[in-house]
């Protein structure tokens, strides 16, 4: 623009100035304006004349207390509204009543709600076999589209043993009895059983068998899958495996496989979680001489190829067996965050 003035100034035409600044005429005219006259003073400001409609203090006032008083405090502005009216009685609009609320910082929910109570958070802790027994129900798909069987699984935390297995075409609390029943003859009676929170896990039947037996009985809280990660961990090995089929077709079928799953899981996987060795290993105390062999084996190899190895004689710590198996270990004063649950399948 300063180009375009200096051009016309020195006698260059508007039309030659334009061509060459690319500015065109009207433009520069107007910034020619705008130069040469001094800014208009600002207007000021006019204060708004009060809307005739606009309700009056007392009126205001009188809205608010209608709100909060106790008929309708717990009431919506719009229920509020029709109930006056039918009463013959008109304050103002709904709109103006969500006004008057957001000018006092009441706009949000004004029912009362219901508090439930906090639930407890399961801790549990397993130093050894057969003491803490968690279960759940997962769905094994069927042979057609909405067809589902009900697998029943039962596991030893300590251990990661899966200590029972039924397949069942519906759940039920009374074949979960028949389920434990035939568990606890075979393996024992665990001090604690947990479970989550499924209609089979709180149903009567079951709640009546473990008082009978005095086994304590364990729930997740609401929602949380989190403390019930044994379970969990071992269906994701389940359904995640490559053998695990699209549907089966038939319940015998799902039957066969879980036979199978349970026996390799139990005798020939080798767990993350418990050093690296078969749950069928740990839950029956076979572990520990394992152990020592694997470090013989290793103390070998460190003693041909010294230069392979670290400057500790510690062996990985993958092969640490642990001394203890929780669900929710409560933080100590010398822990830094919660110790993570040793469930990896």
């Amino acid at each position: 623009m300063a180009a375009h003035h200096d051009l016309t100034g020195a006698g260059v035409t508007t039309r030659a100035a334009t061509t060459l600044t690319s500015v065109t005429r009207s433009t520069a005219a107007r910034n020619k304006t705008r130069r040469s006259d001094p800014s208009p003073s600002p207007v000021a400001a006019t204060e708004r004349p009060v809307p005739a409609n606009k309700l009056t203090a007392a009126e205001r006032h009188q809205v608010l207390t209608m709100l909060n008083c106790n008929r309708f405090v717990d009431q919506a502005p719009l229920e509020v509204y029709a109930q006056l009216l039918d009463e013959g009685t008109y304050l103002c609009s709904v709109s103006t009543m969500y006004r008057i609320l957001r000018e006092n910082t009441q706009v949000a929910e004004r029912r009362r709600q219901a508090r439930h109570p906090a639930r407890v958070c399961p801790e549990l802790v397993a130093a050894g076999p057969r003491q803490v027994y968690t279960w759940d129900i997962t769905k094994l798909p069927g042979p057609v589209k909405g067809v589902y069987y009900d697998a029943y699984v039962m596991v030893d935390i300590y251990s990661r043993y899966i200590v029972g297995v039924h397949v069942q075409s519906r759940e039920s609390g009374l074949l979960a009895v028949d389920f434990m029943t035939e568990i606890f003859a075979v393996h024992g009676i665990p001090n604690v059983v947990h479970a989550d929170r499924g209609t089979s896990m709180t149903s009567k039947p079951v709640a009546a068998l473990l008082a009978d037996l005095e086994v304590t009985r364990s729930h997740s809280r609401p929602k949380v899958s989190n403390d019930n990660p044994y379970s969990e961990s071992l269906f994701k090995t389940l359904k995640y495996g490559p053998a695990f089929p699209e549907h089966f077709g038939s319940i015998h079928h799902a039957r066969q496989f879980m036979d199978s799953f349970v026996t390799w899981y139990n005798h020939e996987h080798r767990h993350s979680g418990i050093g690296l060795h078969t749950p069928a290993d740990v839950h029956f105390g076979l572990a520990a001489q394992k152990a020592d062999d694997r470090s013989a084996v290793l103390a070998d190899a460190r003693r041909t190829h010294p230069e392979r190895f670290g400057t500790s004689d510690r062996g990985p710590k993958i092969l640490d067996l642990p001394t203890e198996a929780w669900i929710n270990k409560p933080i100590t004063i010398d822990d830094t965050e919660p110790a993570a649950d040793q469930t990896a399948a």
